[in-house]
């Protein structure tokens, strides 16, 4: 049987969009399908924009690999091809005595990852840098980071149509089976208009819903999927100048970085996210969220003006992981994981997403290859 295309990526994040950006440039022929109206509107949309430095993850995850790989990546991509991005650098600060131990195994950690450069700030090198700060001392990482990120996705879906690829937008995956060799992808668009067609490679970068897809995908083993659940962050802008030139993060929480402050391209500061844990995808910023954050941010910012608050935006984090257990890893499943040749399943993909997006899609776009190769020889 011969495929109406070779290669369909689902979903048009920007790993999605990396992956066909990647796919696309070896030659193959790509179809980038995308539920919504627009690239990029879930959780690439909803985001801090930080470049990270591949700092807390565990040495030899994928995430601490891919991080720091896909951080150098995207600096030089951004650079190649006029994508703003400024290295702001962060501070990791701690604001009582007991949090300099935890600074000091993250320091340790990311020196196994392979990030050399953190520095050791006094609370009054800090302070000389960042006056309106408060801690008792600080953790440099001076190779953080941040990105336009929709101007990073706009460039990599150029990238990838010029290579040949194609977007089809408001076009829902309703269902995916696997038989003699194909992958047939069920989709229906905004009139209720249903369509079919059949793929010999399939990427699935569902972000927030690859296990939806996975439990409706007939042929794929279930016990593949992993679980899934929803962690919302809200995020608070700051009306003014900011009182920041850095990034500025406290020491990190179990299901998240804590309430951090970061910048924009245009300098504004906004400060989270927080976490919740949700049934389902919502993008609420409850008002009474305000005190909490306050309380938060003034353990590093003591001078905060609360009314200066305002209500920003939300994101939720696509986790592999129950509320209470350990973090889990970026999921990449291939052949050697649920068995179908040309498949590569994505789960989990939350911060460093971003960062690694352009060494996820070098990943993907390896390990499709190698399958190629290995059914070509079979």
């Amino acid at each position: 049987m011969t495929a109406d295309i070779q290669t369909i990526v689902i979903g048009a994040g920007v790993v999605g969009l990396a992956c066909a950006r990647s796919l696309a440039r070896t030659g193959r022929e790509v179809l980038i399908i995308e539920q919504h109206d627009a690239i990029g509107t879930e959780t690439s949309a909803r985001n801090s924009e930080v470049i990270h430095a591949g700092i807390y993850y565990p040495k030899g995850s994928l995430k601490a690999e891919l991080c720091v790989t896909g951080r150098e990546m995207l600096y030089r991509y951004c650079e190649e091809n006029g994508i703003e991005h400024k290295r702001t650098g962060k501070l990791i600060v701690a604001t009582a005595e007991d949090q300099m131990a935890a600074l000091a195994g993250i320091k340790d950690k990311a020196y196994e990852n392979g990030v050399t450069d953190l520095v050791w700030l006094s609370r009054e090198e800090a302070l000389e840098r960042e006056p309106a700060l408060h801690c008792v001392g600080a953790l440099e990482s001076p190779s953080t980071g941040i990105v336009d990120s929709h101007q990073l996705m706009v460039t990599l879906l150029g990238e990838a149509e010029n290579n040949g690829a194609t977007l089809a937008i408001n076009t829902k995956v309703t269902a995916v089976s696997f038989e003699n060799g194909l992958y047939t992808v069920c989709t229906t668009d905004t009139d209720g208009e249903e369509m079919s067609l059949t793929c010999a490679e399939l990427i699935v970068a569902g972000g927030l819903h690859s296990q939806t897809l996975g439990r409706n995908f007939t042929g794929l083993p279930q016990a593949s999927v992993p679980p899934q659940h929803y962690a919302r962050g809200c995020y608070f802008t700051l009306s003014g100048k900011a009182p920041f030139s850095t990034l500025i993060y406290p020491a990190p929480e179990q299901a998240g970085l804590g309430i951090h402050l970061t910048l924009d391209m245009g300098g504004q500061a906004r400060f989270g996210p927080d976490v919740t844990w949700v049934d389902a995808p919502n993008y609420d910023v409850p008002e009474e969220r305000r005190a909490a954050f306050a309380e938060a941010i003034r353990k590093y910012y003591p001078d905060l003006d609360e009314s200066a608050l305002q209500t920003g935006y939300a994101g939720v984090r696509p986790k592999i992981q129950a509320p209470g257990e350990a973090a889990r890893d970026f999921m990449i499943a291939d052949e050697k994981q649920h068995g179908l040749n040309g498949l590569v399943m994505l789960y989990g993909i939350e911060s460093p997403g971003l960062t690694a997006s352009l060494a996820i899609g070098s990943r993907v776009t390896e390990l499709i290859t190698q399958q190629g190769a290995m059914k070509a020889a079979s």
